[in-house]
């Protein structure tokens, strides 16, 4: 089994204040050099496992181990874009990246960080509080990629571009992935951009991890079905619904699926929004996915 970039085990997080589990009982693991969607709805724990795993938030139970380490001790070889993008206001883009030159010493890449700036066409000596929310993105991803790390942790970051610096910007940053074999993990609620551009899945829903593991292996290992028929057993049914008299179910074939029904293969949407209606459905992870030493159903 490859390493993991991120492994977690029991993981929970508990905000006293509001009196709720964000996170609770998560245990998986992220093979390193893979593209992973976290997906879920809002308010499911995504942007608290990020920032966990960014070694911004310490855990209340469990534990998380990123590129073998405490997430805290991985800071160096981790880079991290919150939603909010935060960035200096005061400092014009270029001091911005001069400032990451300085704390990153020995691993900064000018060139790409000023490259992602240039196809922008912003101006260096701009500074950041003027930027649109877009241009704020811009800069951030500069700064994440000119890092250089290891594994890159980004939450929502390409929700406020227009679709055409969407495309290029993830264009931009999958080549770079694939070129220093980056770890990247990715939350976004753009489910096409996500199958075009991740082989690994994390499905976060009610603070738990609900799918987990290649993307391709999970689409397998579902099937859609039609049929005027009722009767699915033995197969695991994952959601069902009924028009007129036709039934469409997704399910988890146990052995070869009946001919009187029509088959036909799950896009990711189709994967994804049966699994969020369906809460109830059972935990899928894929061997790759499962935490050492942990019990769970597998692909």
């Amino acid at each position: 089994m490859s390493a993991a970039a991120i492994e977690a085990t029991g993981l929970g997080k508990r905000y006293r204040k509001k009196g709720r589990w964000a996170l609770r009982d998560c245990s998986f693991r992220v093979p390193a050099g893979r593209v992973c969607a976290l997906v879920g709805p809002n308010g499911a724990g995504k942007s608290t496992l990020l920032a966990q795993a960014a070694g911004l938030l310490p855990v209340s139970e469990g534990s998380m181990r990123v590129l073998g380490e405490r997430p805290g001790d991985a800071r160096d070889r981790v880079a991290y874009v919150a939603q909010d993008k935060p960035l200096y206001g005061q400092l014009t883009i270029g001091e911005t990246l001069r400032m990451g030159h300085e704390l990153n010493p020995g691993r900064w890449d000018a060139e790409t960080a000023e490259r992602i700036v240039a196809e922008g066409r912003l101006d260096p000596a701009v500074r950041v509080r003027t930027l649109s929310g877009g241009q704020r993105t811009r800069v951030a991803l500069a700064l994440a990629l000119g890092k250089r790390p290891e594994l890159m942790l980004l939450d929502e970051p390409m929700a406020d571009l227009d679709p055409l610096a969407r495309h290029q910007l993830m264009g931009t940053l999958m080549a770079e992935a694939a070129t220093h074999d980056t770890t990247v993990v990715i939350s976004s609620h753009i489910l096409t951009e996500l199958e075009d551009t991740c082989d690994f899945l994390l499905l976060v829903d009610g603070g738990h991890i609900r799918l987990g593991g290649e993307t391709e292996d999970l689409l397998t290992a579902h099937t859609l079905v039609t049929g005027h028929v009722r009767d699915l057993a033995p197969h695991t049914v994952v959601e069902s619904r009924t028009t007129g008299r036709q039934l469409t179910a997704l399910i988890r074939p146990e052995g070869p699926v009946d001919d009187d029904w029509g088959t036909l293969h799950p896009s990711l949407e189709d994967l994804l929004l049966a699994h969020l209606r369906s809460p109830d459905a059972p935990v899928l992870l894929t061997p790759s996915a499962e935490q050492s030493g942990r019990t769970a159903v597998t692909a």
